[in-house]
């Protein structure tokens, strides 16, 4: 079992910044990837981007590219989301997720794909 806490949600202003953190713990060793997903009111969950634990690789959704950097620190088990130049349209419920599964890499868009999920941080960006 993995288990995953969020923190660093809030409300911010159009252009501001925000730092999400998820921190893993349990059966830390098992990981293969870790994914952050958004869930904006009305909308379906949407993939936003994924780290490959062993060696950093990293993805983005086109919608977040150049504005979020994912990033991971091993020694404290923890996966971060670095938002910048924030948008309204960023304002959802972000959740992370972490997958055990050696398919991680051909499937890390897929929410079903992961085991575990934290409780979700609410990020609220006003225009």
């Amino acid at each position: 079992q993995v288990q995953l806490i969020e923190s660093g949600g809030g409300l911010v202003q159009a252009g501001g910044s925000l730092r999400l953190s998820c921190v893993a713990s349990g059966r830390i060793f098992s990981l293969i990837g870790m994914g952050w997903f958004r869930q904006a009111p009305g909308k379906e969950r949407e993939f936003v981007s994924a780290i490959r634990w062993r060696d950093d690789r990293t993805y983005y959704a086109d919608s977040v590219k150049g504005r979020f950097t994912i990033s991971t620190d091993n020694a404290k088990n923890t996966a971060y989301l670095q938002m910048n130049s924030l948008k309204p349209e960023d304002t959802a419920v972000y959740y992370c997720a972490a997958d055990t599964d050696r398919s991680w890499g051909a499937t890390f868009r897929n929410q079903f794909q992961y085991d575990y999920w934290g409780q979700g941080t609410q990020v609220t960006v006003s225009s």
